[in-house]
């Protein structure tokens, strides 16, 4: 057991440094936008939720690419990961201007808000700014699941650091104003992230095309045009896996949106709580794509064996991690709250969600560890259907019924955002408990 969390850790340091590197994009946003106003934290909000969930749901069907590549890879078939990666680039053009037009008129979806009109055109202007930047950060993905697959996932998290430093200065410009430049607040953090996405994306093409570690896949040896078949296989796996992202991030979405109707602050609240989830699911997140990788690498090596000890321990080790984050943010709270608004209405409320995340990233750690090492056997199609049924029918339908107390029966503190966030809980504990007892039957199979 020893050396497979050994194999894992060593993949995961890297890639966890800069999934928190990109996550700290959320967080400084969310920090420096909270202490501009209230007003347009609720706005980055609400905004920032229905974007997190159409980037999301295409960024899943491109994350097809690495389990094919991580396959290819330990099969040896290096020169074949290259004509993955041009297929996947065709396919991310066409996601990115789809993408694009959802963000820019985002209108039908504003109204399921009933927000305040104010407010509405806030999140517009958001989503507008952000739309441009979203092919460059399809192509950064693309960079990512390539660098992953082969087990380098250092050069990712360099460009990610480089990006955060960047971000620091130019969000604080943008939000505050200086320079001649006025205070912009929620939309200047959409300028910053945008800009930076193509740094970003720039930054990993040149890596691809000249990096030591990149040429035996020979992605630029020739060009290609769109190749049906290796695109059949690729949305074959990657709907799906869009498809479950997009409902554990619409879970979250649709969250937002109905809080919206409990008022301003509550719904500061709920994203600086949403936030800190955020924060604590990258180290899941990391151990995930850390075992995915290595289970690829062994299924594409005939190793299945060594493929079915690596997906226990990981799994497992994102457990025990995940216990040890929810026992740290039980006990610092308030001062986690506190940190993110000056707003002692927000902070008092955000706290005690805080109380509910904790107990909600103990089964989050699990469903996403397991979720990645179902995706490295090639087995999309039935983990759709469990997210779909737990957090669309336990998560969001549970979430309403409580939150608005359809029933006219409980208690105050089971409603409202609490409600919606007990609920989510429950979900994430069904979806965790039916995908391990899936991946069981996977591997026995």
């Amino acid at each position: 057991m020893l050396s497979d969390v050994r194999a894992i850790l060593h993949l995961t340091w890297p890639l966890l440094i800069g999934q928190l590197a990109a996550i700290a994009f959320a967080v400084i946003d969310t920090s420096m936008v909270g202490r501009f106003s209230a007003q347009d934290l609720a706005a980055l909000g609400l905004g920032g939720s229905i974007y997190v969930s159409i980037y999301v749901a295409l960024f899943g069907i491109l994350a097809a690419l690495s389990p094919i590549a991580g396959n290819l890879f330990g099969a040896k078939r290096l020169p074949e990961i290259g004509e993955v990666v041009r297929q996947s680039a065709w396919l991310s053009l066409a996601l990115a201007a789809l993408g694009m037009v959802v963000l820019y008129f985002p209108e039908p979806l504003l109204r399921l808000s009933d927000a305040p009109p104010v407010l509405a055109e806030r999140a517009t202007g958001y989503l507008r700014i952000l739309s441009f930047g979203l092919p460059a950060s399809l192509a950064f993905r693309i960079y990512g699941g390539v660098s992953t697959a082969i087990g380098r996932p250092r050069f990712v998290m360099g460009v990610q650091i480089v990006a955060l430093l960047v971000k620091i200065p130019a969000n604080y410009w943008l939000i505050f104003g200086g320079l001649g430049v006025p205070a912009l607040g929620g939309l200047g953090c959409a300028l910053a992230s945008t800009a930076i996405n193509w740094i970003e994306a720039v930054l990993g093409m040149i890596l691809l095309a000249r990096g030591q570690p990149y040429r035996p896949l020979a992605i630029f040896a020739r060009f290609s045009w769109p190749d049906a078949r290796q695109l059949g296989e690729l949305l074959r796996l990657g709907l799906p896996m869009g498809l479950s992202y997009l409902i554990e991030v619409t879970s979250y979405t649709f969250m937002a949106i109905f809080i919206t109707r409990f008022g301003t602050p509550t719904l500061a609240a709920h994203q600086i709580a949403g936030n800190v989830g955020a924060v604590l699911y990258m180290t899941p997140l990391s151990i995930g794509i850390a075992t995915a990788t290595l289970v690829a690498q062994a299924l594409g090596a005939g190793q299945r064996d060594r493929a079915r000890t690596i997906s226990r321990h990981g799994i497992l080790l994102a457990g025990a991690i995940g216990l040890g984050y929810a026992t740290l943010v039980t006990a610092t709270r308030h001062g986690i709250a506190g940190a993110y608004t000056n707003d002692a209405t927000v902070a008092h409320t955000a706290a005690g969600l805080l109380l509910i995340v904790a107990a909600y990233h103990c089964f989050d750690a699990v469903q996403a560890t397991t979720s990645f090492v179902l995706r490295s056997y090639r087995v999309t199609v039935v983990p759709t259907v469990i997210y779909a049924v737990a957090l669309w029918g336990v998560g969001l339908g549970g979430g309403y019924a409580m939150g608005f107390d359809t029933l006219g029966v409980l208690p105050v503190w089971l409603t409202g955002a609490n409600g919606f966030w007990i609920a989510n809980t429950a979900s994430l504990a069904v979806a965790a408990a039916m995908l391990v007892l899936y991946l069981r039957v996977v591997v026995r199979r």
